[in-house]
Formats: C-alpha cells, structure tokens, sequence
C-alpha cells in the first residue's frame, strides 16, 4: 500500500500518539528468514519522520528458534532505528530456541532469563530518564 506512506490511516493515528508519547521503545521482535519481518518495517515507515524516534531511547530482545536467538534481527533494525536518531540502549537480550524457554503463561523457563529481561526493563527504564522531555 504505497498510498500509506503518503496518507496515513486513521486508524493507526493512536498508534502514533502512543509511540509520540512514550518514553523510550522496548521492542521484542523475531527473527524471520535471517531479519526482521517486513510488517515490522512497514509498521516503522508508517511512523511520522523524524519526530517518531528522534532522540527517543530503544531496546531490543531478539527472539528466534534458531540458536542466534534472533542477533541478526536486532542488529538491522538497530541500524534503522540509528538512521531516525534513537539512542540505541546498548544492554541487548537474544533468546534463542524460544518456543523452548516460554510455557503457555508466557513466563520464562530459565530464571537466569527472568532475571537478565528484567535487569535489562530496570537499566532501561533509568536510560530512558537521561532522555526525558519537556
């Protein structure tokens, strides 16, 4: 839908606020076919530029079946997210073998993996706050 690009949907205009009004962006994403999915960079094109991720903190955790644990994915959206001017938070957090570390309520397996997420929410959530806004 190149006409997107142009003339946004109304529908995604919440979607919008939310990102303008959020702090900092802590993204999960899998690794697909050795990258991120392309619904994923639509998602990010639709997004007003600059202002979307201009000088607003982000952080990654890849997540893939393979045992990269979805490095690749992480490392190239770092670089579009790098080209719209977000500070990239450097601690990242790949999962690799995912479907094996997650239960149906969605809880790790691994406490050592419990404790390195919310280590990375904590130290990301005090970055954020070097960045705050006015």
């Amino acid at each position: 839908m190149p006409e997107a690009y142009d003339a946004k949907p109304a529908s995604f205009e919440a979607i919008q606020r939310q990102v303008l009004d959020s702090a900092g962006m802590h993204v999960v994403l899998p690794e697909y076919n050795g990258s991120f999915p392309g619904v994923l960079k639509y998602f990010v094109d639709l997004l007003r530029f600059p202002q979307s991720f201009e000088h607003k903190p982000a952080a990654f955790v890849g997540v893939a079946a393979g045992v990269w644990g979805g490095l690749r994915a992480v490392e190239q959206l770092q670089m579009v997210f790098g080209y719209r001017n977000a500070h990239v938070f450097p601690d990242r957090v790949f999962i690799p073998t995912v479907a094996q570390k997650f239960p149906a309520d969605g809880r790790p397996i691994d406490p050592q993996l419990d404790e390195r997420l919310a280590r990375q929410a904590r130290a990301f959530a005090q970055f954020c706050g070097l960045f705050k806004r006015s």
